[in-house]
């Protein structure tokens, strides 16, 4: 806060050299050597580049869009869709920034060139998806995770992603269930006599897509796990849905009630300007609470106590919810056939220009 935001790249690298020095398999911490400069550099050349499709590319869709159309809403939905194609690029250079920083044993992670390609395909898996009504959802899973993990490496030995996208279907069974429910409760909705059990069954069938969202991703991330191999070294995860989403529930809901104090200041102060300026309009400034206080000292209460609400927030988070849960999984992986690791030699180093200047500049690094 009191650099800007420019200590931001510094914070992200302490943090992970935290994370990753705490991760221990076989009793052996991992490595983090990212350096803050390279992100901050790379962060500058994003902005320019971003900039520039901000101030030209948006410029001319906004000049067709007003010619053609007479309106604005074609210009802001191409320029949205525009986007999407970055976000999928930028989340593939950040992982293969992060491998590239990693190491365990001395020995360095990679990730291949593909951003692009990632892309591409991300766009057409989710398109398919869509059209499927996420029944293919197990399909996308798979293929982009393969795609990732084919171009995986640890030191000289290349990363394999087996199986078959049809292996993820039984992590899909409590989302079924909550479309299940849906329908049940719309039918009760549309024909029940009244509207309570069928608002009933939606609140039901809500909470069940919930789970059902956190099974999915932790079930289909152990079976993929299952069946990766790395020169015959094997690895399992063994991990729990329910835990993971009461993780996420319980530390979201403490960091929460912390700010509720500093959050209700605040709305405090916002309307005691509101108010200020309605009475001031109307010539009745002494029924005004903080009449007679220095705008520029309310103007500053309230910044830092917006600031002192993402501080908290920030911090609490991390503590409630991304610690326990790095933990959870780590505690559950496994290295099998660990004696073929002592064939593996180091690979090159790999600089990765830009480093994660597009995920930061689109928020999508902003994370662990």
């Amino acid at each position: 806060m009191l650099t800007l935001g420019i200590y931001r790249f510094w914070m992200k690298t302490r943090l992970r050299r935290w994370y990753w020095s705490t991760i221990r398999p076989g009793g052996q911490p991992l490595e983090y050597v990212g350096d803050p400069i390279e992100k901050l550099l790379g962060f500058l050349i994003a902005v320019v580049i971003l900039a520039f499709y901000i101030g030209i590319v948006n410029l001319l869709l906004m000049f067709l869009s007003f010619s053609l159309f007479q309106g604005n809403g074609a210009a802001y939905l191409l320029s949205f869709l525009g986007v999407i194609p970055l976000w999928f690029y930028a989340r593939y250079r950040a992982r293969r920034y992060i491998l590239a920083r990693t190491r365990w044993r001395g020995l360095r992670f990679g990730l291949a060139p593909g951003a692009w390609g990632y892309a591409g395909r991300a766009l057409w898996h989710w398109t398919v998806t869509l059209l499927s009504l996420g029944l293919l959802l197990p399909r996308m899973t798979f293929h982009l995770e393969k795609y990732r993990t084919d171009r995986t490496s640890y030191g000289t030995a290349m990363m394999v992603q087996g199986g078959r996208w049809q292996m993820l279907y039984p992590a899909m069974r409590p989302l079924f269930g909550a479309a299940a429910l849906a329908g049940v409760a719309a039918l009760a909705l549309t024909f029940g006599p009244t509207p309570a059990p069928g608002i009933g069954l939606a609140m039901l069938a809500g909470a069940a897509a919930v789970y059902g969202l956190v099974h999915y991703r932790v079930r289909t991330l152990e079976m993929l796990t299952a069946h990766k191999t790395l020169e015959g070294v094997g690895l399992s995860l063994n991990a729990s849905p329910f835990r993971i989403l009461m993780i996420h529930v319980l530390g979201y809901l403490l960091a929460g009630v912390a700010i509720v104090l500093p959050l209700m200041v605040l709305g405090f102060v916002i309307a005691g300007l509101h108010f200020a300026e309605l009475a001031t309009e109307s010539g009745a400034t002494q029924i005004v609470l903080l009449e007679n206080l220095p705008r520029w000292l309310l103007i500053g209460v309230s910044a830092m106590l917006y600031f002192t609400i993402f501080l908290i927030w920030s911090a609490l988070t991390h503590t409630f919810v991304t610690m326990p849960v790095t933990r959870h999984y780590a505690r559950g992986l496994r290295v099998l056939n660990p004696a073929r690791i002592e064939a593996i030699r180091q690979r090159p180093r790999d600089e990765v220009v830009q480093a994660e200047g597009f995920a930061e500049a689109l928020d999508v690094g902003a994370s662990i």
